[in-house]
């Protein structure tokens, strides 16, 4: 329970029941009602007076929960004016409730004063109970001295007037060009709509479609996932993963879910009940350590753990129902706008879609299909699998569990293990090639930005000569047109990442005549005049055992290179990373998080642009991506998985000061703000431990490799 709750609780005196005679008289003027486990109702149904006969309930009226015994009333009384939000009152166990009708108290007051003085004690004494709750949480978060009556809010430069307390989502409207309001950013920092304005400032509201907007949707769908799951199948542990595109893996374990599709279909009928009630969605603050108490009662160690090196005394925690989560950010105000998600059976467990609420379904350029690279023998899916296997041979299964290993020392085997992981994997790679030397001819490398792509070819070259393969590099970068044939994006802006930024006719020949065994004067564009040499590059011949090696983002794309390679002569790899630690069933650390930690931290500590420059880059990087890459992932003929465990603690010695340097006024603090948060949930590892031989060195510097 919240601390509200358990203070109230605490050595807390029971309601006095009505005498026998009085409770006489109040059941013949009344009807029972029964209650089953779990059921529901709300504490101004039809203007009725309730009273508690038998059994216990539970009392939420947001943000504060508390407990009903037998003897408790509650419910409209006359003369009591209503000026608390509703509650819902939900049955423990069978109850049993006495309806007393509008009107019936004023009868018994007439009639029977001391029977209606014992029901209003008990209706006063619980709202008494509230009160003193709301008092206690009022100290610890609020002040005590008097506020302004209103304040002023700016919203698209206009100067709104409004009474102090008003909730945002009482100000913002529900939808912006067709899209959800589902946040604001207020003082600049993302908080929920149902933030009460207590100081003048600006109001900037968030969408689904803006980047932080659509992790408070997601965040909020996935917190009814968990909700739903402990209705519907309480001893099964269902998690959310990583995401794959437009969907987000749900993982089971510790139950019977044969009949996943059955299961989805279950699951997802008690999400559209749960969002048809409109729960209150309640961010409550904790103790640390009764926190971390009630996660491992529960089984959530994930939790438990990383709790243990919070350095605050109290956490704030996230529930719509009876599940609790750790609060990694605002979300909705309320379980009602949840809806048109899709959720099916896939793979060994489920896939959740946010389906209709998701602005990124119906991107120029996007393939059918859910996302997932489908490759032959050495796939995506099996290096995950290898990936998990030895991180929970190790005990590695959540961000906490990592920061145990850091404390006790253990952290030096992990970084051997995890990159002699990689290793094996690039050799694994280079052996395919190499078993196929007969017939390959060409091997490109495709991936997002920061997926670590210079360092894997410098490490692949490597696995390829010990093979006896010589690797013969061709950059597409040095394949751009002029600046001036540079198609434009829909803002009007250079689009380098589209395809027709190549000179394909230009690399299609030159790749045919290497092929043929031709010597070649490739190109070399120049970024700083923004101009094409077509014989500027050096020049390079390929012998029989030799491979063409191509790097850029458009290596999956069929259309690079036509229909220039015969069956089997090209051998496409896709490189991003996939895989990252959950902090608990809810949250984990995003893989496009860790992507943009990388590019913040390799940008600013090397080549001098500023975290904040890169996070309001960041988008336009996403959206070149969704149309230029991920479209054809399922081109791909091997998929390396580029994170690795421990980069996070490393990353954050550089991110903590880079994020810190963007100022809280700007347009990317939002961001900052939310990874500042992320890379404080990691215990720091200092960056001698890295090997120079790393991926990570290629963010961090000190890289073995000259690039």
């Amino acid at each position: 329970m919240a601390d509200s709750t358990r203070e109230g609780d605490s050595g807390r005196e029971t309601a006095t029941p009505p005498g026998e005679p009085a409770l006489d008289r109040l059941l013949a003027l009344g009807e029972r009602v029964t209650l089953a486990d779990g059921a529901r109702i709300a504490d101004r149904d039809g203007g009725h007076l309730f009273l508690l006969l038998s059994g216990t309930a539970t009392l939420r009226r947001d943000p504060h929960v508390a407990r009903l015994s037998p003897g408790d009333a509650f419910g409209e009384l006359p003369g009591v004016p209503v000026v608390q939000p509703a509650a819902t009152i939900t049955a423990e166990g069978p109850v049993e409730l006495l309806r007393l009708p509008g009107g019936t108290f004023d009868r018994l007051a007439a009639g029977d004063p001391a029977a209606a003085l014992a029901l209003s004690r008990a209706h006063a004494a619980g709202l008494g109970r509230e009160l003193a709750a709301a008092g206690h949480a009022a100290i610890l978060r609020g002040r005590s001295a008097p506020r302004a009556a209103t304040v002023c809010l700016q919203l698209d430069g206009v100067a709104h007037r409004v009474a102090t307390g008003t909730r945002l989502a009482d100000f913002l409207p529900r939808e912006i060009g067709g899209h959800l309001v589902v946040g604001a950013l207020l003082g600049h920092k993302p908080v929920s709509l149902g933030t009460p304005v207590v100081v003048d400032g600006a109001v900037t509201p968030l969408t689904v479609a803006d980047l932080e907007g659509r992790r408070i949707y997601a965040a909020t769908v996935g917190l009814v996932l968990l909700e739903a799951a402990n209705a519907v199948a309480p001893g099964l542990a269902v998690r959310l993963g990583p995401s794959r595109g437009t969907r987000q893996e749900i993982t089971l374990a510790g139950g019977e879910a044969a009949d996943r599709a059955g299961l989805a279909d279950r699951l997802g009928a008690e999400m559209t009940r749960l969002a048809a009630a409109d729960a209150a969605v309640r961010l409550e603050t904790w103790t640390t350590e009764e926190a971390g108490s009630w996660f491992r009662e529960r089984g959530w160690e994930d939790a438990a753990s990383l709790l243990k090196v919070r350095r605050q005394a109290t956490v704030r925690l996230v529930s719509c129902g009876q599940v609790y989560a750790l609060a990694t950010g605002p979300l909705l105000p309320s379980t009602g706008p949840v809806e048109g998600f899709e959720l099916a059976a896939e793979g060994e467990g489920l896939a959740l879609d946010l389906g209709s609420r998701e602005p990124r379904r119906g991107v120029p350029g996007r393939r059918a299909g859910d996302g997932r690279p489908r490759v032959d023998g050495d796939d995506a899916e099996s290096m995950v699998r290898e990936h998990d296997a030895w991180l929970s041979a190790m005990g590695v299964t959540s961000v906490g569990a990592f920061n145990e290993l850091c404390i006790t020392g253990q952290v030096t085997q992990l970084i051997r293990v995890a990159e002699g992981f990689h290793e094996k994997r690039i050799g694994r790679a280079a052996d395919r090639v190499a078993a196929g030397r007969d017939q390959i001819r060409i091997v490109t490398v495709a991936g997002p930005s920061s997926s670590g792509k210079t360092t894997f070819i410098r490490r692949l070259i490597v696995q390829l000569q010990i093979d006896g393969v010589t690797p013969i590099g061709l950059s597409l970068d040095d394949y751009y047109v002029d600046r001036e044939r540079t198609p434009r994006d829909a803002k009007g802006e250079w689009d380098f990442e589209a395809l027709e930024a190549l000179d394909l006719a230009l690399l299609q020949e030159h790749v045919r005549r290497l092929l043929a065994g031709e010597r070649v004067r490739t190109a070399r564009y120049d970024f700083k005049s923004g101009r094409s040499h077509p014989a500027g590059g050096p020049e390079i011949q390929l012998r029989r055992s030799d491979v063409l090696l191509l790097e850029g983002i458009h290596g999956l794309n069929p259309a690079l290179l036509g229909d220039l390679p015969g069956p089997g002569e090209l051998f496409r790899i896709f490189i991003h990373p996939a895989t990252a630690l959950p902090f608990d069933r809810l949250s984990r650390t995003s893989a496009t998080d860790l992507r943009l930690l990388r590019r913040i931290v390799r940008d600013r500590h090397q080549r001098g642009y500023s975290a904040a420059d890169n996070i309001l880059r960041w988008p336009s990087v996403q959206a070149g991506e969704r149309a230029h890459i991920y479209p054809f992932q399922s081109e791909a003929d091997t998929v390396f998985d580029s994170a690795l465990v421990y980069e996070p603690a490393v990353l954050k010695v550089f991110a903590e000061r880079y994020l810190l340097e963007v100022p809280p006024d700007h347009p990317a603090y939002p961001t900052a703000h939310r990874l500042r948060y992320l890379v404080d949930q990691y215990v720091s590892i200092y960056p001698d431990h890295v090997p120079p031989t790393s991926l990570v060195r290629e963010f961090i510097g000190g890289s073995g490799f000259e690039y």
